[in-house]
């Protein structure tokens, strides 16, 4: 080969020469999953973990007062007991009369309280009011309890006294079947009926001036402006508050123990103390397990009746 034909670049050179571009991986930036991670990690300890202990819980024998016999794979044994057993039954339907001598008054005089709230009279007391409002909220159910305890006192609490200023002998509200419900159901409407009514008065204010406006020229009737122009926007909201009242009830127990330990006798034994009772007391686990379980899927399913039957969307 001629010296003219011979290449000029040393083999050296030839590695070095690539191209200019490279492929290079994306650099992802770690720091949102470094902030939320804490949140998901203490997550996955008490909601997920829980949940699927318990549900591994329900199909075996878990008796903690027996720790010989271990913890043998019984399958839906526990289940069958649970649904055989009278006395769940029983709490169970005294947690449907709870639910339907609290949540209807709360929906009702939560609304009625919003429509008042956001009426021009009282347009500027509502700043204050949703302030007060939010305080029984924030109060955590043992303390409700423990203030219902002074309440309720028959010696020395107010209502007692308030019926000793007119006249009537005291009534002992913790202590007698036929009030005791009444009185868990009372103290539990002071707690949640605020919650009803900010919920309420969000889905008021949203509803445009000129829609109102326009439905006078229809009608005068307020009742009927309320019922075919703002309970539409209503109804999106008083469905979570159903689903959030209903699991709510199903689960409650800090307010109950502290006030009457589901007593006198099973007055107030909802079903949420019944179990308590069984897992605690009675110390069979797997049985408790496989009714807690029962009760999530009863929740699941009411939450979607709600939303099947309550739920509607408004188009802007």
């Amino acid at each position: 080969m001629s010296e003219a034909h011979r290449d000029p670049t040393p083999a050296a050179d030839l590695t070095l020469a690539r191209p200019a571009w490279r492929w290079r991986r994306p650099r992802v930036d770690r720091t949102p999953v470094l902030m939320i991670a804490p949140a998901v990690i203490v997550l996955v300890l008490i909601g997920v973990y829980p949940l699927f202990y318990a549900l591994r819980t329900s199909f075996q024998l878990y008796q903690v007062t027996k720790p010989y016999l271990g913890t043998p794979w019984v399958g839906f044994a526990n289940y069958a007991t649970a649904l055989q057993d009278p006395l769940f039954w029983s709490s169970l339907s005294r947690t449907g009369l709870f639910f339907l001598l609290t949540v209807p008054v709360q929906i009702v005089l939560g609304v009625a309280v919003a429509l008042l709230l956001t009426s021009t009279r009282w347009r500027r007391l509502s700043g204050i009011t949703r302030v007060l409002l939010v305080l029984p909220i924030a109060t955590t159910p043992t303390v409700v309890g423990l203030i219902g305890r002074l309440v309720y006192n028959r010696d020395f609490g107010l209502f007692n006294w308030a019926l000793g200023l007119i006249g009537i002998p005291p009534v002992n509200w913790l202590g007698d079947s036929s009030a005791a419900m009444a009185t868990i159901a009372l103290t539990d409407t002071w707690q949640w009926l605020p919650f009803v009514a900010l919920v309420a008065m969000s889905g008021l204010t949203s509803v445009s001036p000129d829609i109102i406006e326009a439905s006078r020229l229809e009608t005068n009737r307020a009742l009927e402006i309320f019922w075919y122009v703002q309970l539409p926007y209503l109804l999106p909201g008083l469905t979570a508050v159903l689903i959030i009242r209903t699991a709510d009830i199903l689960k409650l127990f800090d307010m109950i123990f502290v006030l009457t330990r589901g007593g006198p006798g099973v007055a107030t034994d909802l079903v949420s103390v019944y179990v308590q009772r069984v897992g605690f007391r009675v110390f069979d686990m797997g049985l408790a397990s496989a009714q807690a379980i029962l009760l999530l899927v009863l929740c699941n399913v009411l939450a979607q009746t709600y939303i099947r039957l309550f739920y509607r969307e408004i188009e802007a």
